[in-house]
């Protein structure tokens, strides 16, 4: 747009319609190189019909005050220039809205001269009563308040503002100049209007009450793209619990789900064009679901840690005394930071996302930082907070803050290892029969460390000379996985491996998040971090909340059904006994029949193994399958069958504990401490989980006293214990 430097030279605009706006006139860069601001020149005595249509905005209605009012008399100035004016009017807007605020603008570089100074603010501003808002000082001159906002506690800080000026020179004509588009905040955010999340409104005392459950259900329902009408029907449903049914009240309600819908639909991840700039924005908003941010710098790699309230619960619910899990490199080759995901497993063992960090640093003080702030967060709901175990997934993950943090044994999950080698074996092998005889070798290589006959380096060149005509996963296997195989077989075999539901909880909730993120519609949005918190937080937690809300509140079949059967194990445990084939000839092959179709048999080559292969699609797209799952189930503890790796790897632990130590020796009396204190809790653990009535077990426990401060408080949750009434310090007189 070419930038004009005369008021002579910009067109007078009068529009047909009766009130018009923003949208209706057409913008002039007006002024020099250095300063110059978007102008509009219309009739003075429609200036009011101007106000009132940008007033009237749908998105963004708003009311506007003059804010301050300059006057000079006519005749005044003998010498004047076409560019002075006689009136001057700046108007505010407090109210974000798509459309620009007005300013028209005294530029004493241009030598303006007027005769009246009038600037309106929107009605919303420029106070914040909000939530960290401020309250600007007492001012110098008197404010109009006839035209506020109806209470003190509406104004938002709206930064919306414009200035219209009645020329001198031809004081029949007006000039506007928007100053900012947007009713927008200090932080950039919608402060009012229907796109206003945190707005309640003037009529605040008729809307129903709703709390958290339902509106987070409302919202979940709507990010998964059910129907309004659904949404609806729920949501009235909820609302109802509270209030009965009224007329009145479902009207409201209906107005909250199409207002809700239309703010989630209107979303957008880009806050600002600059990646960095509008994840900031981002995280100076939602400062209640990060509990760590560390922003890119030469000296510090970026860091953001997000925990939502409800991950917060369900870290403390599930967490404790249970295991976390890790999937720690998801994206690492198609995401601009690499996504970690920390897990629970809820009461049907299915994976829970309680955190997501988002980073590619890898060191040990990053992990170790985030770590520990995580502990504490915990700890704060629940101060007895710990966890039993802690699970990882890839070898070169840093193993020492977790031990050093969390205090737990570290266990070893095998899916990613074996979900990569399977998906390039079906991928770069042509032959079924060639798949399922490499799988097999690349299996018995990671057997080798537990089998005394058979050498690592031996199973490594018998799997490159039997294979040597499989030349592309040859070539993939040699640069990707060889440089690195001795890594993996450490951790493997130093570590106690995680069992196949865990492994295939996992692997379920890798499932479900790859296709919530790389959907076809976002490839384009990969390389930018605010995305991928948006479909995090947005979408991928939405879908959890309803989940599990299915599955307690026994509501949404259709959802609490695909819920519980998400997970192979599950699924695995809906085929019949009678369906499986074991041939005690042929241990190497086992069949199952098909429940979905009789006429159909999957085949099940290397059974009782974590590299089984079986010729179903979702076993071929690498996945470990129901059928693997099942046969492996059933071949526990029978003859000619081997043991399953994470057996194998328990045993070992096992005899490398009975190691006799050296006699006579501290080592000696150590493990006997430990010993004892192991048969201790096994023998409490049993008698436990063998009595039907548990009064007989606490009346038998020794009475354990608290100090004396704290002993009104002893046996009180901590959630409850904090609202406790503390006594009064004041000195009586």
């Amino acid at each position: 747009m070419e930038i004009i430097e005369s008021l002579e030279d910009i067109p007078v605009q009068n529009p047909q319609a009766e009130d018009f706006s923003y949208s209706d006139l057409t913008w002039t860069k007006f002024g020099t190189t250095e300063h110059h601001d978007v102008v509009a020149v219309i009739p003075y005595t429609r200036v009011e019909e101007f106000i009132l249509g940008e007033c009237a905005n749908p998105e963004s209605p708003t009311r506007f005050h003059i804010e301050r009012r300059r006057e000079r008399s006519c005749g005044s100035l003998k010498v004047f220039k076409p560019d002075e004016y006689l009136e001057y009017t700046k108007s505010l807007s407090l109210s974000q809205s798509p459309f620009t605020v007005l300013k028209c603008v005294f530029l004493k570089n241009l030598f303006c001269i007027y005769l009246l100074n009038k600037r309106y603010w929107c009605s919303f501003g420029p106070e914040n009563y909000g939530e960290g808002g401020r309250v600007l000082p007492s001012r110098k001159y008197r404010l109009n308040t006839r035209n506020r906002a109806a209470r003190p506690q509406s104004m938002r800080g709206c930064k919306c503002h414009f200035v219209v000026k009645r020329l001198y020179a031809r004081p029949s004509l007006a000039l506007i100049v928007y100053y900012e588009r947007r009713h927008v905040n200090e932080a950039g955010f919608v402060c009012h209007g229907p796109l206003d999340r945190d707005a309640i409104g003037p009529g605040a005392k008729k809307i129903p009450y709703i709390c958290n459950e339902i509106q987070q259900q409302t919202m979940s329902m709507i990010y998964l793209g059910i129907p309004e009408e659904n949404v609806l029907e729920k949501h009235i449903e909820g609302v109802q619990r509270y209030c009965g049914p009224d007329a009145t009240v479902d009207g409201l309600a209906s107005q909250y789900v199409h207002k809700l819908g239309m703010i989630i639909k209107r979303s957008t991840h880009e806050l600002d064009l600059d990646d960095h700039a509008s994840i900031k924005i981002w995280a100076e908003r939602n400062k209640k679901s990060i509990f760590t941010y560390q922003e890119d710098s030469e000296s510090d790699q970026f860091v953001l840690g997000i925990q939502t309230e409800w991950q917060l619960q369900q870290f403390v619910r599930f967490g404790h005394c249970g295991l976390v899990a890790a999937d720690s490199t998801f994206g690492i080759k198609r995401l601009k930071y690499p996504l970690c995901t920390l897990l629970v497993f809820d009461s049907r063992h299915h994976a829970l996302p309680v955190a997501w960090i988002i980073s590619r640093s890898n060191l040990k003080s990053d992990v170790d930082k985030w770590m520990k702030i995580l502990l504490r967060r915990a700890q704060s709901v629940e101060p007895g907070f710990r966890i039993s175990g802690f699970i990882v997934d890839d070898a070169a993950m840093e193993i020492d803050p977790i031990r050093d943090t969390f205090c737990c044994p570290i266990l070893f999950s095998l899916w990613r290892i074996r979900r990569s080698w399977l998906r390039n074996v079906v991928k770069k092998c042509d032959t079924i029969e060639v798949q399922r005889e490499l799988f097999k070798c690349l299996g018995e290589v990671v057997y080798s460390i537990w089998d005394g006959g058979l050498d690592t380096s031996k199973a490594l060149e018998r799997l490159t000379l039997d294979f040597s005509d499989q030349t592309a996963f040859m070539q993939y296997f040699t640069s990707t996985w060889l440089p690195k195989i001795g890594m993996w077989l450490s951790s493997i075999k130093s570590l106690p491996l995680a069992s196949q539901e865990a492994c295939g909880a996992i692997e379920a909730y890798h499932v479900k998040l790859k296709v919530k993120l790389f959907d076809d519609t976002h490839l384009n949005a990969l390389q930018r971090v605010d995305w991928l918190v948006h479909k995090l937080t947005t979408e991928l937690h939405s879908s959890y909340w309803l989940d599990r809300y299915a599955d307690e509140s026994d509501s949404f079949q259709n959802i609490q059904e695909e819920y519980i059967a998400s997970t192979s194990w599950h699924r695995a445990s809906e085929i019949p006994d009678s369906a499986v084939s074991l041939d005690s000839n042929d241990t190497s092959v086992a069949k199952v029949l098909s429940q979905r179709d009789t006429n159909v048999t999957r085949v099940v080559w290397n059974p009782c193994s974590e590299f089984a292969f079986c010729d179903c699609a979702w076993s071929l797209q690498g996945n470990l399958c129901k059928h693997i799952i099942k046969v492996n189930t059933m071949c526990e503890n029978r003859e000619g069958y081997g043991d399953s790796m994470s057996l194998r790897s328990f045993k070992e632990k096992l005899r490398s504990i009975k190691m006799k130590p050296m006699d006579d020796s501290m080592a000696l009396d150590l493990s006997m401490s430990l010993a004892l204190q192991m048969f201790d809790q096994i023998k409490q653990l049993v008698k436990l989980s063998g009595t039907d009535d548990i009064s007989s077990i606490v009346n038998g426990l020794p009475v354990k006293w608290g100090c004396k401060k704290g002993r009104t408080t002893v046996g009180i949750p901590a959630s409850i214990a904090a609202f406790t009434k503390k006594r009064s310090q004041k000195r009586k007189r």
